[in-house]
């Protein structure tokens, strides 16, 4: 399969593309680097994208902002960044991207744990994760021609415990090579309208 990689340099996103590298062929796309580049904040980004690369048999994404910090002090402005990035970001790349997914092709979203496991300075972002959710659920019953989309909801990674390490005291992080199955699972089965979680 062709698959398209959106933030396939990041910590995820780069074990995403080495897990399926070996079985397809990868696209991998980023916000500065890699096979093209793409601002998911900007839909203009995205045709544009999705014009030089043409079709595809699947289009994961790993990307996606969010504002991490306390409740009192988020902001209509902080949020944005969640809702611009991690939800309307994401949910462009299924709207602008249907007509550059061949039949019976994926669309493989991320969320993430907080969103059923909230931690303290994290709203943003479980608000954006949720509702990709819930576009997920709802765009499966309708998505033409028997494509799926899923979301994948990992736990903090280990490999991101330096950043994000004191935002999920008593958690107990993943590899990101064993949240990279989840996306390949998505992509190489047959569900739909799934939350695949990571723990």
């Amino acid at each position: 399969m062709k698959i398209l990689v959106v933030g396939a340099n990041g910590t995820l996103g780069s074990a995403v593309r080495h897990e399926l590298a070996a079985h397809h062929e990868v696209i991998s796309a980023g916000r500065s680097n890699g096979d093209v580049t793409v601002d998911i904040t900007s839909a203009d980004s995205i045709r544009a994208m999705y014009q030089k690369i043409g079709k595809v048999d699947a289009v994961i994404c790993a990307a996606g902002d969010a504002y991490f910090g306390p409740l009192l002090e988020l902001t209509p402005e902080n949020n944005e960044i969640a809702v611009q990035s991690k939800l309307k970001g994401q949910v462009n790349l299924v709207l602008l991207g249907l007509e550059h997914v061949n039949d019976r092709g994926s669309f493989t979203l991320t969320t993430g744990i907080i969103m059923d496991d909230p931690i303290i300075g994290g709203a943003s972002s479980a608000m954006a994760g949720g509702a990709v959710r819930a576009f997920v659920q709802a765009a499966a019953i309708e998505l033409p021609r028997g494509i799926r989309i899923n979301n994948v909801s990992p736990n903090v990674l280990e490999e991101s415990m330096d950043s994000y390490g004191p935002f999920f005291p008593g958690f107990v992080p993943v590899p990101a090579a064993k949240a990279a199955k989840a996306y390949r699972k998505s992509v190489e089965g047959a569900q739909t309208g799934q939350t695949y979680t990571v723990y």
